[in-house]
């Protein structure tokens, strides 16, 4: 049998992967994050289509909202869910193939290499050549304004590739329910000592369309920015 050296992280992370109408993708990727990790849990935000049903015949664990909540309280959600069982790390990665499950190696590799508490979020990048042109401006000016607000940089800001110490989770279960919420999980955890590391990761963009709506979650950025620069 080939050696692990990271076995004994690997057994104690656990997979938490928000979905909403993916039912084309979440199978495949389901699949592939049980082949690296044994506790894979898919939160489906109140999709009408067959989601659930795909996520669980690939074998996760499934919680149904019983209406969109958005992608923020599904995350919630998930992270609320482990918070008592035996796991150390929780692993975040979004369900329509952007993420490459195969990836979560590097970050089992980045916690085990660790010396202080850490957060762990994707770097997409030193890749942006396949980042359409929009979103990579967006991406740097935001991440931009976040370090600021963190106090640490934080190359890629808006990447929900992520990976997290349980023990952090308690602080997470507030604050926003929408795409705000990824930011605001970065300001908190910087706030409570945690280091922000950045773990390369493959730019992927696949055929699912964005679900961010672009005028409501810019508001609510700025909202969110607004409030903790008072605090």
């Amino acid at each position: 049998m080939e050696h692990d050296p990271f076995a004994q992280i690997r057994s104690q992370t656990a997979a938490v992967i928000p979905a909403y109408q993916d039912e084309k993708h979440i199978g495949d990727i389901v699949r592939r994050v049980r082949q690296r990790l044994d506790h894979v849990l898919v939160i489906d935000d109140g999709s009408n289509d067959q989601t659930a049903q795909r996520a669980r015949e690939a074998g996760a664990e499934v919680i149904v909202h019983d209406q969109n909540r958005g992608k923020g309280d599904a995350i919630k959600t998930g992270l609320g869910h482990w918070l008592d069982r035996e796991v150390t790390w929780v692993s975040l990665l979004d369900s329509d193939g952007q993420h490459l499950p195969e990836e979560i190696d590097r970050f089992i590799a980045a916690a085990a290499s660790a010396t202080q508490p850490s957060f762990f979020i994707g770097n997409r990048m030193s890749d942006v050549a396949a980042m359409p042109f929009i979103r990579r401006v967006v991406n740097c000016y935001m991440s931009r304004r976040i370090s600021r607000l963190c106090g640490q940089k934080i190359p890629d800001t808006q990447c929900g590739f992520r990976m997290l110490d349980r023990q952090l989770i308690p602080e997470l279960l507030g604050g926003g329910d929408r795409y705000d919420y990824e930011t605001e999980v970065l300001i908190i955890a910087s706030r409570k000592g945690y280091r922000i590391e950045s773990v390369p990761i493959t730019t992927v963009y696949s055929d699912q369309v964005s679900k961010i709506r672009p005028v409501r979650d810019a508001l609510c950025f700025f909202k969110l920015m607004r409030r903790y620069r008072k605090l």
